[in-house]
């Protein structure tokens, strides 16, 4: 049994659960649209149409196929048409969007935060996701994902500037240009200075406008964290992939998928990671 505040009634347990339950509920069917997001936005689809279909015999899913992992179940992992597996990335997939939206839910549930924080939190845990699959497989961070979490990150300060801890919605929104600007500034000379030191790209523009739509949402403290943290378990990786598989030194290895783990520690636990360690210099 899970241990709940103290200040909360017990028949609140009821509807704690039927939250968390619907979170993970929607978390797949977000996870069910990320699919479709990771397999097409690196080919140059459109991710409205033609609609979800077998990528092998382009039979068009049924209302029913497209369900969040019992429509995969239930086909068994075929196409009903062509009888060829799917693969099971899809409904793993679900399965771990819906985990992780449960974990920011509880997140926020168990810190007492203002419940308009999911908003920005489940919008960074999908870029998170998609940046991850899409950097590790294709070695890039499309426009389209950092994009639109900027622009969300603009009006979510508008619309909730307590995010922001003020209550005016302008100078929340401002707060939040002002971060993407530095974000993007200070990362772009960083990698122009790899650049021309090493006499090649250091680091990608995408990694440089994911930190950017960071700043946007989450702010510069989580952009800090990001690069900070990202880089040290890419430095870690790194060095083991060279130890244990014999990897060359010249071996290119994306950095989004460090930069995306180091986000979604932040979410979860940044502000006491960053209270404790402050809490021992400060010794």
């Amino acid at each position: 049994m899970l241990n709940f505040p103290a200040e909360v009634p017990h028949g609140f347990e009821i509807l704690f659960w039927f939250w968390t339950i619907t979170t993970f509920i929607v978390g797949t069917c977000i996870g069910s649209f990320l699919n479709v997001c990771i397999w097409r936005i690196p080919r140059g689809e459109s991710i409205v149409s033609p609609p979800s279909h077998c990528p092998k015999c382009n039979h068009k899913l049924a209302w029913f196929e497209n369900f969040p992992i019992f429509g995969w179940l239930i086909l068994g992992g075929k196409c009903r048409k062509c009888k060829l597996p799917i693969s099971p990335q899809y409904i793993l997939m679900e399965i771990l969007t819906g985990l992780m939206f449960v974990g920011v839910w509880l997140k926020v549930y168990y810190t007492q935060q203002p419940i308009f924080t999911l908003f920005p939190y489940l919008i960074v845990t999908s870029l998170v996701i998609t940046t991850f699959f899409i950097d590790l497989k294709h070695y890039i961070i499309p426009n389209e994902t950092t994009y639109f979490t900027m622009i969300a990150g603009l009006i979510i300060a508008a619309v909730f500037p307590q995010f922001w801890d003020t209550t005016v919605w302008w100078r929340a929104l401002l707060q939040s240009a002002i971060s993407m600007s530095i974000g993007y500034l200070a990362l772009g000379a960083f990698a122009k200075v790899g650049e021309w030191t090493f006499k090649k790209d250091a680091l990608g523009w995408g990694d440089v406008k994911y930190i950017a739509a960071i700043s946007a949402i989450l702010g510069l403290n989580c952009a800090f964290f990001t690069v900070l943290i990202g880089s040290i378990l890419g430095t870690i990786f790194g060095v083991g992939a060279m130890v244990l598989f014999k990897k060359s030194s010249k071996t290119v290895i994306p950095f989004g998928p460090y930069l995306v783990a180091a986000t979604y520690i932040w979410i979860l636990a940044g502000t006491e990671i960053s209270n404790w360690y402050f809490s021992l210099i400060h010794r």
